[in-house]
């Protein structure tokens, strides 16, 4: 997937202060090894993964060694197994030292995100059920995690709050009900900004639909009300579960006839992939 200049300042940015706050005022320990020697070394992976986060990997080197080779044997997106062997560096020793650490952490983090999202969309494959990431990111790598939710083959919700609309039950009673929330969110919403809203029951679907929305959020509806709901629509809007999902569970929601489902753990519950890089 190319990476777009915005994403690639983003990119700049993650790195540029991952490794401010790994290196502090130096890398004690790579001064153990000559200034000017050159070095080599090959990153694999212990485990089953879909890679991702090559571009952050590839800036921390080259942030610290403009001159060094990063040569990858794999893309983003792909899946690789265990004792599989993904780049070789070479460049100057002590920077390739330094880098290691920082740019292993977004490689293993980004991958852990792309692929869980993939063991989602598999679960679901066949329905018309679209995996869905939220905004329960790390901190400061929301773009990052955003990204790599796509190269799993999953959806971006809206970024942050400046970007779309999500009318909750406070919202509702606060701004005087259902029909208001939303008159009043289709006048406030920009030209690319959606608006959700969330309903708990038949009757506030029904309510949802009538005045005019397109993306609702079916909260706590069981399978049995999912499938009612998807009924009533009859797609005059695009139906949304979310919460306490799990790879177990995914497949059943999915067939209720939902369109997308909302998954943080996508991003909140990362457990990053085991990946190792030795010198030669």
């Amino acid at each position: 997937m190319p990476i777009s200049p915005e994403l690639a300042a983003i990119i700049r940015a993650n790195v540029t202060a991952a490794l401010a706050e790994d290196m502090g005022d130096g890398d004690l320990t790579a001064q153990l090894v000559p200034e000017k020697a050159v070095g080599r070394a090959t990153v694999i992976t212990r485990q089953c993964a879909v890679i991702c986060g090559s571009a952050w990997f590839n800036a921390c080197f080259k942030a610290l060694d403009p001159a060094c080779t990063i040569t990858w044997f794999v893309r983003d997106g792909n899946k690789v197994a265990p004792d599989e062997k993904l780049c070789e560096i070479r460049g100057n020793a002590r920077a390739m030292l330094t880098a290691e650490r920082t740019a292993l952490n977004f490689l293993q983090t980004l991958s852990a995100t792309a692929t869980l999202t993939h063991a989602y969309v598999d679960a679901v494959q066949g329905t018309q059920a679209k995996i869905m990431d939220t905004r329960k990111t790390i901190p400061s790598l929301r773009m990052a995690q955003k990204y790599a939710v796509r190269i799993g083959g999953g959806h971006n919700q809206r970024i942050g709050l400046f970007d779309g609309i999500l009318i909750k039950e406070n919202h509702i009673i606060a701004a005087g009900g259902i029909r208001a929330a939303l008159k009043q969110a289709f006048l406030i919403a920009q030209e690319d900004a959606t608006v959700q809203i969330e309903v708990e029951n038949l009757g506030e679907l029904s309510e949802a639909l009538d005045a005019g929305a397109k993306l609702i959020l079916l909260d706590n509806f069981n399978l049995e009300e999912m499938c009612d709901a998807a009924l009533f629509t009859a797609h005059r809007a695009e139906l949304e579960a979310s919460g306490g999902i799990n790879l177990k569970t995914a497949r059943v929601i999915a067939e209720t006839g939902v369109d997308r489902i909302s998954i943080g753990s996508l991003t909140k519950d990362v457990e990053a992939i085991d990946l190792s890089m030795r010198f030669l």
